[in-house]
């Protein structure tokens, strides 16, 4: 017998989905104004620093310091320098109106964190089942998962700087869905009505929301230049956050496509059948794991290593989207609409 499908509650659901794309882009402009206006330029005020040294280390006879170490200082700092403009040693202070828009904006974005939970949770209780039994809920609950990663962090690092990346993307992601994915509450296919999804599909939901905030920070990598004046971190700081954030997904990535072995033999009687999502798990997990490998075993660090968590970035973004629209399998149940 199909489920009842509760209209008022899917209504409101793809109505708090709408305001929270709003809410996101709101956010995102608060948290651009403190990263433009708000933020001291950090580049500059590392050069005015290694002036400083260079002339109390030259002042003082040099005595810890060869000259050929002096001279390599001084160069990048004048080069540094100039490019701040006119070789100023200080930068103004942070407009306290921006700083306050930043924390408008970290404001917003949890009230539309707050929106954005209620309407999964409509959706859910709409159908009478877990809300991401396709495409459409997929995504809204991978946007969620970011937005939820950046707050959880936030409470911890300062991070704030990020804000702006992370809304838009969210803001981006489920515009998307709204616009092309999008189709009405209502049952899942007969493989899906099992508690495999909430333990294999939340797993990796989890750990996407990890590697897209690590995505995040290694595409503001590529961005940044040290050496330059700038309203972002050094990137050895965006590369730490990223490293972080893939140590902590990949274990939960791998428990998620164990658990998916484990419900494909509960469903269709064999543990792995080289189907094109089960294919594309793997690469993401073979990519990520020599990502981790070569940092860890052959020390790579910097652009080496942010380029692999790239290639690991657009493995996964490929297997929760490109598999689901353009390959066909036996996870072929997205509902895509055509």
């Amino acid at each position: 017998m199909p489920t009842q499908v509760n209209q008022g509650l899917a209504t409101l659901s793809d109505q708090l989905i709408l305001v929270t794309v709003l809410l996101y882009l709101v956010a995102m402009i608060g948290f651009a104004l403190e990263l433009a206006f708000g933020r001291a330029r950090t580049a500059a005020a590392a050069v005015a620093t290694r002036r400083e040294l260079v002339g109390a280390r030259a002042g003082g006879g040099g005595g810890d310091v060869g000259g050929g170490d002096v001279g390599v200082d001084e160069a990048s700092a004048d080069a540094a320098g100039d490019t701040a403009g006119g070789g100023s040693r200080t930068e103004p202070e942070p407009a306290a109106w921006a700083v306050r828009a930043g924390g408008v904006a970290v404001v917003l974005t949890w009230i539309a964190w707050a929106g954005h939970l209620v309407g999964i949770l409509a959706r859910g209780l709409a159908a009478d089942r877990w809300p991401w039994g396709n495409m459409y809920e997929f995504v809204v609950a991978l946007c969620f998962a970011a937005v939820t990663t950046f707050l959880v962090v936030l409470m911890r690092r300062p991070i704030r700087f990020l804000g702006a990346f992370v809304t838009v993307t969210a803001a981006l992601g489920l515009g998307f869905a709204v616009l092309f994915l999008h189709v009405q509450a209502g049952p899942v296919m007969p493989a899906l009505h099992s508690y495999w999804i909430a333990i294999h599909v939340s797993a990796a939901i989890a750990a996407s929301g990890l590697f897209t905030l690590a995505g995040v920070c290694a595409i503001l990598y590529l961005i940044r230049h040290d050496g330059r004046p700038s309203v972002l971190p050094a990137r050895a700081d965006l590369e730490r956050i990223a490293h972080s954030a893939i140590v902590i997904a990949f274990p939960i990535w791998t428990f998620a496509v164990i658990a998916g072995a484990l419900w494909a033999d509960r469903a269709w009687g064999r543990y792995w059948g080289w189907d094109p999502k089960e294919v594309w798990s793997f690469i993401t997990w073979i990519v990520y794991a020599a990502y981790l490998h070569a940092r860890a075993t052959a020390g790579w660090r910097g652009r080496a290593a942010i380029i692999v968590s790239l290639v690991a970035f657009a493995c996964l973004l490929f297997n929760l989207i490109g598999v689901n629209v353009f390959l066909s399998g036996l996870h072929s149940y997205a509902d895509v609409p055509r």
